[in-house]
């Protein structure tokens, strides 16, 4: 079974957990099982059906927008991390 890596800031919504364990044999099915198993989830990693600009998602050490996007095909043991970009830092 697939997992999915959960950043800090998004623990609120997964009751603390830092890995959730989901199905699906696509990157689009694996997140889908992951905002079935935490709705609230939903708002933050999506805006309408797709995903939000700023949240990325690895496959291992590859960005799947390098890959195929969340059409991606999983491994049975797949890891999968959530990363949101951050912004900010000094002007010069």
């Amino acid at each position: 079974m697939a997992s999915i890596k959960i950043p800090t800031p998004l623990r609120a919504y997964t009751h603390g957990e830092a890995t959730i364990a989901v199905s699906g044999s696509t990157v689009k099915e694996a997140l889908a099982d992951l905002v079935t198993q935490h709705p609230e989830l939903r708002q933050h990693i999506y805006e309408g059906d797709t995903l939000r600009n700023f949240v990325n998602v690895y496959l291992g050490e590859e960005d799947i927008r390098f890959l195929n996007g969340v059409e991606t095909a999983l491994e049975g043991d797949a890891k999968l991390r959530i990363i949101p970009s951050i912004a900010g830092g000094v002007g010069a």
